[in-house]
């Protein structure tokens, strides 16, 4: 495709026949052979000469378009358009393959998951009910946020309470 833009940027810069006010757009019709099934070829058709297609499309288009044959207007509406480049179907196995790969991320996550659980040190000793309790006695004693928190009148929360109790 850089070839095709590197055509396309040549081919609008001013050249000398336009300085002296030639016209630039061509009169005579694009050859049907030249424009036949080109929505199958257009992929197979090498850049530079897609390029050279292109160009001479857009030189017949600058004119009255009345003068265009439907062969053009074709090509010229599938190259501007068409499904091929970057807006071209995607490939029919896909969506199996996304669903798959998917599967296999997932999988490595959770092998990886599970060998770091299996490895991992036990839970520290502040994250058992019995410390958590004497914490929520501390913070009352403390009369910590006495507004909305643990030492407020009516407080119906746990408070820091959030594991199971040790002895279980």
């Amino acid at each position: 495709m850089s070839a095709l833009r590197t055509a396309l940027v040549r081919a609008s810069r001013p050249s000398a026949t336009a300085a002296l006010g030639v016209r630039a757009a061509s009169t005579h019709a694009i050859s049907n052979p030249t424009l036949a099934n080109i929505e199958r070829r257009w992929e197979a058709i090498p850049p530079q000469e897609q390029a050279e297609l292109w160009m001479a499309l857009r030189d017949r288009m600058k004119g009255n378009w009345a003068e265009l044959t439907l062969q053009e207007k074709k090509a010229a509406y599938w190259i501007a358009f068409g499904a091929h480049g970057p807006r071209s179907e995607p490939p029919k196995d896909e969506n199996k393959k996304v669903v798959l790969y998917t599967f296999i991320g997932l999988g490595v996550s959770f092998a990886i998951f599970a060998t770091m659980r299996a490895f991992a040190k036990p839970a520290p000793s502040t994250m058992t009910k019995e410390w958590q309790e004497a914490t929520n006695e501390y913070l009352k004693s403390q009369n910590s946020d006495p507004l909305t928190g643990i030492s407020s009148e009516g407080y119906s929360g746990k408070g820091h309470v959030q594991s199971p109790s040790s002895k279980a």
